[in-house]
């Protein structure tokens, strides 16, 4: 195969997995930790002098940084039967990127802290203050996203589901552990509960089981 994704599924490889799959993309997936070293031997820096996981190897054109994985992705290659997950119209491509990029600089930082310190760190190494303070920042951004949504929204760059949805979503799925988080945004729960139920996300989630 052509197509190479890097990563493993318990990342923010999941992102470009996620879309992969959505697309229904042959691909060879090289499963690469971002523990352990894997990502600081010689041949992996030649991928990504970052060392960082994931990279997407598509017949040579090399692509890192997740969001920028998933963008390429979704704008190289159609749907099955037709269609993008990228934006159709200028308006639309202009709305995907708006908020993929407003999930990164928002976000991310706050929603992993608050997953890493509720969750995924032995409780010993956990700082409960810093989910707590991360948890209250959230709160302005995902006021945001909840009224846009309640504007009679389906999805985050309109009526169908865009690669705005999976990137936005990947983020905020790290909230899920901690439901309080999400209480005051209806909106955002029910657009987040319709995303992680799409079979390509419970496809990706098997890939991480199996890791």
């Amino acid at each position: 195969m052509s197509l190479k994704i890097y990563g493993i599924a318990a990342s923010r490889a999941s992102r470009p997995l996620w879309v992969a799959h959505e697309l229904g993309l042959a691909y060879e997936h090289i499963a690469t930790p971002y523990a352990g070293g894997a990502t600081r031997t010689p041949e992996f820096l030649q991928l990504n002098p970052n060392g960082h996981i994931p990279v997407v190897d598509d017949h040579g054109v090399i692509v890192w940084e997740s969001m920028a994985c998933a963008l390429y992705l979704a704008q190289r290659y159609p749907l099955p039967g037709g269609g993008t997950l990228s934006g159709v119209t200028p308006a639309e491509q202009a709305e995907v990127l708006r908020w993929t990029f407003w999930t990164v600089t928002e976000c991310e930082k706050d929603a992993l802290a608050v997953l890493m310190h509720s969750v995924v760190m032995p409780p010993d190494r956990r700082k409960p203050e810093l989910a707590q303070e991360s948890g209250a920042r959230l709160q302005v951004p995902l006021q945001v996203l909840e009224q846009h949504l309640a504007a009679g929204r389906a999805y985050v760059a309109g009526e169908r589901f865009t690669v705005a949805d999976i990137c936005v979503a990947s983020v905020l799925a790290w909230l899920l552990p901690v439901p309080a988080l999400l209480a005051s945004v209806p909106h955002v729960q029910d657009w987040l509960k319709r995303c992680m139920a799409r079979d390509a996300q419970q496809q990706v989630r098997a890939l991480s089981r199996k890791a």
